[in-house]
């Protein structure tokens, strides 16, 4: 449990999957844990498997047993070449198998659900301006579609719990163009301007 004199952020990244045998977000994530979020802050970290089951039972779990002010889920896409910040996530369309070959029965994220969209309370937009404004290597844009796989997954059961301290953000492979340490300085500098949005 974090202390109670510090503001709890959690933040997690993904276990390999294909095609990606170490996965950047974890990885970037790692580099964040060393970096730190200030004094003021307990940071926790924590891998999730590219499974859709593990999530639907990890994410609740991290949620009730930290009880984040800011709950900030990391996953890479071969197609990015900034930090990409997400908007909002989909409750459906999950055909694509995960890393033991299954998806959802019903394709859908939470069952019931009436939200096919959820869109953080987070203004990304905002976040992305101060990314860009910093002194950093690392260059950030918005997104409003993570891509109906694991990350989409995810982002949606964390919306869904609490939609207004959540947040997702998709970094490219390592070196395709930043390192490691790039990424996680990026990430910081992203997590810091949701905290402030928040008032934390």
């Amino acid at each position: 449990m974090p202390s109670s004199s510090k503001k709890c952020v959690v933040v997690t990244g993904f276990g390999p999957f294909k095609g990606h045998k170490v996965n950047a977000s974890w990885v970037s994530v790692q580099e964040l844990y060393n970096l730190g979020l200030g004094d003021d802050v307990e940071l926790v970290i924590q891998e999730i498997p590219v499974v859709y089951t593990k999530v639907q039972n990890i994410i609740p779990e991290l949620w009730e047993k930290y009880k984040p002010v800011l709950m900030v889920h990391v996953g890479v896409s071969s197609v990015a070449n900034e930090l990409t910040l997400e908007q909002r996530a989909h409750n459906d369309g999950y055909s694509r198998d995960d890393v033991h070959g299954q998806v959802p029965p019903s394709n859908m994220c939470v069952d019931g659900s009436c939200e096919d969209i959820i869109v953080s309370g987070i203004n990304m937009s905002l976040v992305c301006e101060e990314v860009n404004h910093s002194s950093l290597k690392v260059c950030s844009v918005v997104s409003q579609d993570p891509g109906r796989y694991l990350c989409d997954f995810t982002y949606y059961q964390s919306l869904h719990i609490n939609k207004n301290c959540t947040a997702f953000i998709h970094v490219p492979p390592l070196d395709a163009p930043y390192t490691a340490r790039e990424l996680a300085e990026g990430l910081k500098v992203a997590i810091c301007s949701m905290l402030k949005q928040l008032c934390l």
